[in-house]
């Protein structure tokens, strides 16, 4: 019932993605009445894969997670929640308040043993491909554990379902000089050198390193994670902007983009935050994405797909094995 859009999105994303996974099936959780009626054109179709469970309120999207919290039981969100929890479902999607969602899931998920905090991550598109970056979001301020938890969130997160076999690391910074950074991403890269986990720790790096592709995993603090993320989507929409006016300014720049209007194509869609959208909860004991609130249909579908992927990866044994088989100094690597 979350988003800017409301469930319309949701159940138009359902259409989709019920086509791409055929074994999946859905809980649909909100207004019945609403939700019924936006499955009716479609029923055929959805009739088999989707339950609908009625919730009596909702999350409003400016509404403090405190708040949503107290009175949250009764939302769909809360019981959205709750189904991952009990079993009935495997993954929860949700295009409603990031900071409601984030404190409903640590309360009824709890998190991952040995991991001391939840983070937010993302995938960006890069020159080499994609790369996992985070925290983008859940975290302002981190210290050094909490870093390294990121970088082993990171690379079990690339291993299981970016299919890369051994990641490549890095520490995002205001330099890639070891003498620069504040102590935690100092503290960080040095327990980071002393580990067994399997990657390659490749040090610091800067912010064009992230489209660059220089690394797999990009790890970081929520606030400059988030900050970096806001930019780099405010740039992307900055260039369609301006190649779009470009190629509206004359007749023959209207004709230069009809020739060349495959490779403009191929450019839109490497450029389209809905093919990327959602935000992976990693660290919690059942996955959670959050979808963008302001995305579409097909933005919607891309979270599933990725929380179904995430599935279907087993992502959180992936997690639990690496955190075991940390070594830091002082302690043994776990061998299993």
């Amino acid at each position: 019932m979350g988003g800017d859009a409301g469930p319309s999105i949701v159940v138009s994303a359902l259409a989709r993605a019920v086509q791409r996974h055929p074994k999946v099936k859905f809980i649909l959780h909100g207004d019945q009445s609403a939700l019924n009626a936006l499955l009716g054109k479609r029923r055929a179709k959805l009739t088999s894969r989707v339950t609908v469970r009625h919730a009596e309120a909702h999350v409003r999207m400016d509404e403090k997670p405190s708040l949503a919290l107290r009175r949250g039981r009764n939302t769909s969100m809360w019981r959205a929640i709750e189904s991952v929890k009990s079993g009935e479902a495997e993954v929860v999607v949700s295009a409603g308040n990031t900071g409601a969602l984030m404190a409903m899931s640590m309360v009824q998920l709890r998190v991952i043993e040995g991991i001391s905090r939840p983070a937010i991550a993302g995938i960006w598109p890069t020159k080499r491909g994609q790369c996992v970056v985070l925290d983008i979001g859940a975290n302002v301020e981190c210290d050094a554990d909490q870093l390294v938890d990121f970088a082993v969130m990171g690379e079990a997160f690339a291993r299981a379902v970016l299919g890369i076999e051994r990641p490549t690391v890095g520490l995002l910074n205001v330099g890639s000089e070891e003498v620069k950074g504040h102590d935690a991403v100092k503290n960080a890269a040095q327990m980071l050198r002393d580990t067994s986990l399997p990657m390659e720790f490749h040090g610091f790096i800067e912010g064009d390193d992230i489209a660059e592709g220089t690394v797999d995993v990009v790890v970081t603090d929520g606030f400059t994670g988030n900050i970096a993320l806001k930019t780099a989507e405010g740039t992307a929409k900055l260039v369609v902007s301006y190649l779009r006016s470009a190629l509206k300014r004359s007749i023959m720049a209207r004709l230069g983009a009809l020739l060349a209007s495959g490779a403009l194509n191929a450019l839109r869609r490497k450029l389209d935050p809905r093919a990327s959208n959602g935000g992976m909860f990693l660290g919690l004991n059942g996955v959670v994405v959050k979808s963008h609130g302001g995305t579409d249909a097909l933005g919607f579908a891309s979270a599933i797909d990725m929380a179904v992927d995430m599935a279907e990866a087993g992502i959180n044994k992936c997690i639990i094995a690496d955190r075991a088989g940390v070594g830091m100094p002082g302690q043994e690597a776990v061998a299993s």
